[in-house]
């Protein structure tokens, strides 16, 4: 191949497919790379409030409408039946003690509901569907498209990036003012460049272990939860969490019966479980919690388990002259709490806008430059948080308050920015909030340590004071016992702290569906 582009992206996840996308609409020459073929399966799956209106202002702002209608439970069930994907009203999370065969009580339970009802309700994509469709959407759009390319290397040249590599036993070279990397954690620049890695604030070394699976029954169907009264939601249309001592388990369900489920834990608990045996691993891992062996008594995992043994990553370069590295190659933390979807697409946003505003300017470099710093700001903040989720997965009450600095920061960002007001929450988790961000960072710093059950009610207590100013979901609601319903009344009573009228706060809710349902096909 000898032709040249404005724009290479390589990786054709559902990021690299977006930039894309967003570059040809930009009226960019653009191609788009893959190592592999479409469809397949790949982890990174659970959407969140936050990045379903990321994804609605991309689609809104560079006119891709059939991107817009994957936003929503909805709309995808309506425009796009054939995805297959999982309805997520919200995060579920259960704390376990090794070898205890009780069901959860309430006092072991978070549900946090991101959605008052289906209709507006986040979802799990299912990668292989969701990826192998945007890729047809961008080949559509006119996006230059090549699969089965090995990559090699990546020279400057004459004022341009030349890749170089195989592609189906050819030589191929590729010329390109400007690359952007979609490839992932430790992805094609990463290795090439030779970047280098950073440490991350708080986090342990942690692995992963995780597979797909048919037959896995849900917790309510194995009576391994105690509901006590009228849950915000069916606890197992959601993101659900298992937590136990030093790591934690995900399960999510799709639509077409295959159940994405794996375990994330710290470097003791890998290596007490031997997680690297792979399926003897996650058999060790059932055998130790009877309700999780319960759900996957019938289970049958459809590929082999895929072992991670170092799984957080924090490039040392996340730009250069004519490339960078999207949020989802620049560092990963953990899958905990969804957060690479919004890190990712608030890279893409930022990305597009250097693209729409700065492509072929002196201002290029240093708006890149501040993208950079930007991108890796946050994977220090989101760093901070799981860390300290880590520390205290085996003292859940500060678990789960914890968890409340993310939701708190997370809702009023999407509540800001759904009624027009995107500069009350211009960074992910609010870390440079001249409030929030200080006084998240230093009750994270103590929850690192909150120890005995005096030290523990006084890190809970600080952070219901953190999260005070910010609280538009009533998260500080005691009554409601870790119970957290999509509550209006919420919204109405904090429209305050978003410098907003009630009748501000009706419109917004009215305009983004909150309080009518569609119809959905049966």
């Amino acid at each position: 191949m000898k032709e040249r582009f404005d724009i290479a992206v390589v990786g054709s996840g559902f990021a690299g497919s977006l930039m894309a996308m967003i570059a040809k609409q930009l009226g960019l020459r653009v191609i788009l790379l893959e190592r592999g073929r479409h469809p397949r399966v790949v982890i990174g799956e659970s959407s969140t409030p936050l990045s379903n209106l990321l994804l609605e202002e991309l689609a809104d702002h560079y006119n891709l409408p059939h991107i817009r209608s994957l936003s929503k439970w909805g709309s995808w069930q309506q425009h796009h039946p054939e995805l297959a994907c999982g309805l997520k009203r919200g995060f579920s999370f259960f704390h376990h003690h090794t070898g205890c065969a009780g069901p959860v009580d309430r006092e072991h339970q978070l549900l946090v509901a991101a959605s008052p009802h289906d209709a507006i309700a986040d979802t799990h994509w299912y990668r292989a569907d969701f990826d192998a469709y945007l890729v047809s959407e961008a080949q559509g759009m006119g996006v230059t498209y090549r699969d089965e390319v090995e990559l090699q290397q990546f020279i400057e040249e004459e004022g341009e990036a030349v890749l170089t590599g195989k592609r189906r036993g050819h030589e191929i070279g590729i010329r390109a003012s400007f690359v952007v990397d979609a490839t992932g954690p430790r992805g094609f620049l990463h290795r090439t460049l030779g970047l280098g890695e950073h440490s991350l604030p708080g986090m342990p070394s942690t692995e992963a272990l995780y597979s797909y699976f048919t037959g896995v029954k849900g917790i309510e169907e194995t009576g391994g939860v105690m509901l006590e009264g009228e849950p915000p939601y069916r606890p197992d249309d959601a993101a659900v969490h298992h937590v136990i001592g030093g790591g934690w388990v995900w399960v999510l369900k799709f639509s077409n019966a295959v159940t994405s489920a794996g375990i994330a834990a710290a470097s003791a608990l890998a290596t007490q479980l031997r997680l690297s045996q792979c399926e003897s691993g996650w058999e060790r891992l059932l055998d130790s919690i009877p309700v999780l062996r319960e759900q996957f008594r019938d289970a049958k995992p459809l590929q082999p388990f895929r072992h991670i043994s170092k799984l957080s990553f924090r490039s040392a370069s996340i730009t250069g002259r004519r490339w960078a590295l999207l949020p989802s190659a620049a560092g990963f933390i953990d899958p905990l709490l969804s957060t690479g979807f919004p890190l990712t697409l608030l890279g893409v946003t930022r990305i597009a806008d250097i693209l729409e505003k700065h492509w072929g300017t002196e201002e290029f470099g240093r708006e890149l430059h501040g993208y950079a710093v930007r991108t890796d700001a946050e994977l220090l903040a989101t760093s901070r948080l799981i860390g300290a989720l880590y520390a205290n997965f085996g003292n859940f009450p500060v678990f789960s308050a914890i968890s409340l600095l993310y939701f708190a920061a997370a809702s009023y960002s999407e509540a800001a920015r759904r009624l027009g007001k995107p500069q009350l929450a211009a960074s992910f988790l609010l870390h440079d909030h001249p409030v929030f961000g200080p006084a998240s960072a230093h009750v994270l710093e103590q929850a690192l340590t909150a120890g005995d059950e005096t030290n523990s009610k006084a890190v809970i207590e600080a952070i219901y004071r953190v999260i005070e100013p910010i609280d538009v979901a009533g998260l500080r609601n005691q009554a409601r016992r870790n119970w957290y319903p999509a509550d209006a009344k919420d919204l109405y009573d904090a429209a305050h702290k978003l410098g907003a009228s009630r009748w501000e706060i009706a419109q917004m809710l009215e305009r983004c569906g909150f309080n009518a349902a569609i119809s959905l096909p049966m």
